[in-house]
Parts: C-alpha cells; structure tokens; sequence
C-alpha cells in the first residue's frame, strides 16, 4: 500500500483509528459550524461570529493546546518509567484554572474595545468568547492525560461528541429559526464542555497515585510551548483577523474565512496524527529508540506531503465555488487565493510535525524561535504594499514556511546547548537528534 491513506494507517500506533473518525467528524463539524452561520446570519452578526471563531480558535490552541501537548509527553514518559500520573492532572489543573482566571479578569477589564473591535458592539459576545475558551480549556486538559496514557479510543470519543454537538446544536438553531449571533457563538462554548465531562472517568480512573510532580517538571518548557503556539495560531488565522481589522467589507472577511477552513481540510485530518505522533515520538525518545523515532518522522512528513497535495488540487480549481455553495460566502476570490492558502496549509503541517519532533526531544526554544521568526516574516509581508488580501494569504504562506525549514534546520544539524526537558531522557533525545 503507497497511497497517503495506507502511509497514514501504518504511521499511527494500532487502536487509535477512533481518533481519526473522531477528528473528521470534529473537523466536519467546523465546516458545518461556518456554514450554517453563513446561511443563517448577515451582516454584522456574521462577521461577528467568524471573528469569534478565529480568535477562539487562536487564543484556545495558542494557550491550551499546548497544555495537551505537554501532559501528552510527561505522561507519556511517566507511563515508561512505571509511575502514576495523577500529580500531573493535579498540577495541570491548577494551572489551567489560573490561566483561565487570568483570562476573565483581562476580558472583564477590556470587553467595550474587544466588543466594539470584533462583535460589533455586543458585550455579551465577549462572555461567549470566555465561555467558549473554558470549554476548550477544560477539554484540553483531559485529552492530554488520556492521550499519554494510551487511551486512544476515549480520545476519539473526545473529539467526535465534541464535533457531533456542534453539527446537531447548530443544525438545530438553523432550523428553529435563530438569527442570534450569540446563540451560534455559545455552541463554541457548549459543546467540548460536554465533550469533557462526558470522557472524565475514563480521565480519572487512569489517574493512579505516583510520585509528587515538582512545578518545575510542567512549568520548564511550558512558557516556550505556549510562546510558540500562540504564534502558531497567529500564523494560522492571521489572515481573517487582519481583514477584520484594517477593512470594513464584510464579505471579504467572511470569504477569506471560509477559503482559509476549505484548505485546512488536511489540516484537520493532520489533528488526527498529533496525539498519538506526540505519544510515539516522547517515547522513542525516553527509550532511546533512534530508529522508531526518525521513521515516524520521515513517515508522518510523507503522508504531510500526499494530504497537502490531495487538498489543494480541489480547493485551487473549484474552492470558488464551494465556499458560495456550502458556506454562503460571496464568490469574490479566485484561484491564486486558493493556492496561497493551500501552500501554507502545506507548510504549517510540516511546521507542526517538526516543531513536535523538536519538543519531544526536548528542544522547545528551537520550536518557540522557529515560530517567532516565522511570524515577523508574516508580518513584513502583511504590512507590505498591495491588496489586503493577496498580502494575507502570502504572509500565512511564507510564514509557515520560514517556520519549517527553521524547525528543519535544528533538527538536521543539532543543536550545540543541551536539551531543555527532563535529565532523564536527554542523552536518548541528543542521540535520536543527530540521527534524525
């Protein structure tokens, strides 16, 4: 089997096909989730609803994704060594309750500019937008534990009840009639909270006793992991924020939008790799399995290549039309649109493949530097002459690909400091770098 659906199969480890119909199911509904919205509102409210959507998908995979990412690898090597986990739910908890109060507290003091900005004057929006970012927070946290300890199929589960409700809770608004922004913007909020609650048991009954967790252990690599998702998610959903913000065409923002989710189809496909590739690469690492390691790179960056490629080819020649069929935005872009996104799609998967080979190596300033410089080059373009949204969708292009061949070249040639994570898998992780 060659073609990039076999490649995938064999990449990911035996009894997580449930997070790949779980992701489809969660990335249909983002599709699904825009294109009701889409049909259903006009106006005002539709920008409003596909800023909020940006941002929360921004600020949510910039600040709590990377809280997953991270639990996913101490977890993961806590599960090598023979040791519980539950210190880590603990200490993970506690964290992601402060970053959460942290996060009201700024939104409380700042909800009329954030209000008058994106959602067009409505405050309540805003404590839509917190509400949404507690519920992805929260289910964050309990796909990292299960995650890392294997428990693929409840993580599946995760995703695809989170994915379902919104599919349903939109549906049904659409046909009672809703013109609410507000009430789109609270399926955000209702449905991974549900998810969450819905797999907790599964989550806690992992959780055995183990030696205590020092902050140290979750925090040393936390503030890069963080840093460099943010600027992830800046690079990602740049392009409908900046429109936003420097013009007041409406369907402008709202086809770009909806061009940018048509090309990040593979993108979603892509999320169903993460969980278990973080899983496999932190283990290798911490046991030193050099070859497992570099193979499931070298595989997972080739079936990268075959899904990028599968993607573009529609969304470069039909994208036009079926974002005005599916998704109600105004036919106004046409196919170089579409390339650019699609490039960038391309290159932000490799980016994310690289970065977490990099932080399951424990070099998580290598990844957080190669984000950095991606986003300036992101912006030098963005401030460029030209239209808006050429200048967008190139700067989302050329910044995913600064980024990976950053990520790349750290990953080729080494890196000279020693690694950033724990003592105890450092000297697999130096000897898996240079072999990698």
């Amino acid at each position: 089997m060659t073609n990039p659906l076999a490649k995938l199969l064999r990449v990911i480890p035996p009894g997580t096909h449930l997070v790949i119909g779980g992701t489809m199911i969660l990335g249909a509904a983002s599709y699904i989730q825009i294109s009701v919205a889409g049909h259903a509102l006009s106006g005002d409210p539709q920008q409003a609803v596909s800023e909020l959507w940006s941002l929360v998908m921004t600020l949510s995979l910039g600040l709590f994704f990377p809280i997953e990412q991270e639990l996913t690898r101490v977890v993961a090597a806590r599960v090598v060594r023979g040791e519980g986990v539950a210190p880590v739910l603990r200490r993970a908890a506690a964290l992601t309750v402060g970053l959460l109060a942290l996060i009201g507290l700024a939104l409380a003091l700042a909800a009329g500019p954030l209000a008058d900005t994106f959602f067009g004057r409505d405050r309540a929006l805003v404590w839509a937008f917190a509400a949404s970012l507690a519920g992805m927070a929260l289910v964050y946290l309990t796909r990292g534990i299960l995650a890392g300890l294997g428990l693929f199929d409840a993580y599946g589960v995760s995703l695809g009840l989170d994915g379902l409700l919104r599919i349903v809770l939109a549906g049904a608004l659409f046909l009672a009639g809703s013109h609410s922004a507000l009430d789109y913007a609270l399926v955000l909020a209702a449905a991974p909270l549900v998810a969450m609650l819905a797999t907790l048991r599964t989550t806690l009954r992992g959780c055995r006793p183990g030696p205590p967790m020092p902050w140290r252990e979750l925090f040393q690599n936390m503030t890069m992991m963080i840093c460099g998702s943010v600027l992830a998610q800046v690079i990602v959903n740049a392009a409908v924020i900046t429109t936003a913000l420097v013009t007041v065409d409406k369907s402008l923002t709202f086809a770009l939008l909806s061009a940018g989710v048509l090309c990040r189809i593979p993108l979603f496909v892509f999320g169903s790799l993460q969980p278990t590739l973080m899983t496999g690469l932190s283990t290798s690492a911490t046991a030193g399995d050099r070859a497992g390691f570099r193979r499931m790179l070298l595989q997972t960056c080739a079936v990268i290549g075959g899904l990028g490629l599968l993607g573009a080819v529609p969304a470069v020649f039909g994208g036009s039309w079926l974002i005005s069929v599916f998704l109600g935005a105004k036919d106004i872009l046409g196919p170089m649109d579409f390339f650019w996104f699609s490039a960038g799609t391309m290159c932000y998967m490799l980016a994310m493949v690289l970065g977490q080979a990099l932080m399951a190596l424990g070099r998580h300033r290598w990844q957080m530097i190669g984000w950095l410089l991606g986003t300036a080059v992101l912006v030098a373009v963005t401030v460029a002459p030209g239209p808006v949204a050429t200048r967008v969708e190139v700067a989302y292009a050329t910044g995913s690909l600064v980024t990976a061949l950053c990520m790349l070249l750290a990953l080729v040639r080494g890196v000279a400091q020693p690694a950033s994570g724990p003592t105890n898998y450092g000297k697999a992780a130096a000897s898996a770098l240079e072999n990698a």
